[in-house]
């Protein structure tokens, strides 16, 4: 039976109790030893000073951390003006956001792929964060809003003339990663890794209990037992 009861109850467990190497381990023991994301893809709020950019009254500072379900997006680099339709299908995959939704995007490379509204957007539709393949811009903007960006790096130039969104929620590729619409999005400052929504409550379930068992080997191990010792009695290292 689940540790929880519902989506909320589930993602703030695994935002309360997780981190991704202990899920990752989990995934390798299952055999799933391909779902990290490339190790570029950091949190915004990890590549620049953010002390500046958090809006006064805000009691948590949600933007290093991520867990919800990936909409996935896909896009292109364009090399003139797609006056028939700018941007492509980008306003509707943004409106199609659903609560604990992630929008996670790749496949084009020549400007940047999110920034201020497209963050303000996301937040009204009920998502949970950002993942993206490229670059954010409107750093101080994004920051402000206390939102979790993944991302390779910050660059300003427009996507407006060089993107185009041409579907979403569909199977993408990102690094050695194949993400399916609804599969599970986990992101903390080591990184992001993509849970297939099929075995997600197993891996939830054994890594809560892993992460568990780490804290014992921990107080152990300060307690004076040997790393030899700890992994022999607890086989967690």
């Amino acid at each position: 039976m689940a540790m929880w009861k519902n989506d909320d109850e589930m993602f703030a467990l695994m935002k309360e109790k997780l981190y991704t190497p202990v899920v990752g381990d989990i995934l390798d023991q299952m055999g799933y030893k391909h779902q990290f994301l490339p190790a570029s893809i950091r949190p915004l709020a990890a590549q620049v000073p953010t002390a500046p950019y958090i809006l006064p009254g805000e009691t948590e500072d949600k933007r290093l951390r991520l867990a919800g379900y990936a909409c996935t997006v896909l896009e292109n680099d364009v090399f003139e003006y797609p006056e028939e339709k700018p941007f492509g299908y980008m306003t509707e995959a943004l409106d199609d956001l659903k609560p604990n939704e992630v929008y996670v995007a790749t496949g084009a490379h020549n400007s940047a792929l999110w920034g201020e509204l497209l963050t303000a957007t996301a937040k009204a539709r009920g998502a949970v964060g950002a993942v993206l393949d490229g670059f954010s811009r409107d750093t101080p903007q994004v920051l402000s809003q206390n939102f979790p960006v993944f991302c390779r790096a910050t660059w300003a130039q427009d996507s407006s003339i060089r993107t185009y969104v041409f579907d979403y929620r569909c199977t993408i590729e990102i690094g050695q990663v194949t993400i399916h619409d609804g599969d599970l999005v986990f992101g903390d400052i080591d990184g992001v890794l993509i849970i297939p929504k099929e075995i997600k409550d197993e891996v939830l379930e054994k890594a809560l209990v892993k992460a568990a068992g780490e804290k014992k080997v921990r107080k152990a191990i300060e307690g004076g037992m040997s790393a030899t010792q700890a992994f022999a009695e607890f086989g967690i290292l």
